[in-house]
């Protein structure tokens, strides 16, 4: 068994990987990884991509440059041209970001869930009347970003991104094994709401949710980092057009991305709880074909 198997079994066991991930001061650990991560040293960085491939499928042969100056480019990394191509039907909302699929489907009064029998109140995870009237019987889905993914986050669609505002919280663990075990997890850890509407003017709103590890969340339209320091104000309206595959932001760890849409949407074909997707493929197929912004 090569040390690599032999650390997949381990993490597999399911309590000792929430102890390991979630019995610990989260919070402490998260600030410590953001500033050991930023060290810019050879010795540092390679010792500690070194490790992250041992406990990871990390993949760099993708990433547009081949040397990083700390652990944190490493994590931020853009990837190299045309790798990640939007799907170009007008008619297609896509994933805007690389993840694995979990919990998705219809919101029923307000109500949607993080695993199956484990729901929770949009209310909880938005703060926001405006965003729980406009999508109360909307439809949502779940990504989740793993460490070793690409962590940069993209416009799902043509879109006019209007308010973002964060709220602080907790840093949970964000894994399937978390998820059973932690109620309401989405509402419990940091998260910003970024609200939008898209060229055809339905709403869309994107929550990226921090995790242990990650609690900073760059936005650009902001053109700053959101994170457990942000002192108020915490609400920021905006006005940015994007368009399809533009650039958003990124997380500086892995997490995870719960999207918002209407109701009257539908699920393309390859959307199953489990799969991986990338940025730029098929999540939602839409009614009305995008317009002029």
């Amino acid at each position: 068994m090569t040390v690599k198997s032999l650390i997949a079994a381990v993490t597999q066991q399911e309590d000792l990987n929430f102890l390991l991930t979630n019995r610990v001061p989260r919070a402490a650990l998260t600030r410590f990884m953001g500033w050991f991560s930023k060290i810019e040293n050879p010795l540092v960085r390679d010792a500690s991509i070194a490790l992250w491939k041992l406990f990871s499928d990390l993949d760099l042969s993708e990433a547009k440059e081949a040397h990083f100056k700390s652990l944190h480019a490493c994590f931020t990394r853009e990837l190299k041209p045309g790798l990640r191509p939007f799907d170009p039907d007008p008619a297609i909302v896509t994933s805007p970001s690389d993840g694995i699929i979990g919990a998705h489907g219809l919101i029923r009064d307000g109500e949607l869930y993080q695993i199956k029998g484990a729901p929770y109140a949009l209310r909880d995870l938005v703060a926001d009347p405006a965003v729980v009237d406009t999508h109360r019987n909307g439809c949502f889905v779940t990504l989740r970003l793993t460490s070793s993914m690409y962590h940069r986050f993209h416009a799902p669609a043509d879109m006019t991104l209007e308010h973002v505002s964060l709220i602080h919280g907790d840093v949970w663990n964000v894994n399937p094994i978390a998820l059973k075990r932690v109620e309401r997890l989405f509402c419990k850890n940091e998260r910003a709401v970024i609200r939008t509407h898209l060229a055809t003017g339905e709403p869309f709103t994107i929550v990226p949710v921090a995790a242990i590890l990650v609690a900073s969340i760059r936005l650009h339209a902001l053109d700053r980092v959101l994170n457990a320091q942000t002192e108020r104000p915490l609400a920021y309206p905006c006005h940015d057009n994007v368009r399809k595959g533009d650039e958003l932001g990124w997380f500086e760890h892995g997490s995870t991305i719960i999207l918002l849409a209407p109701g009257e949407f539908t699920f393309c074909p390859n959307v199953a709880e489990g799969a991986r997707i990338r940025a730029g493929q098929p999540l939602w197929r839409r009614r009305v074909a995008a317009g002029p912004m």
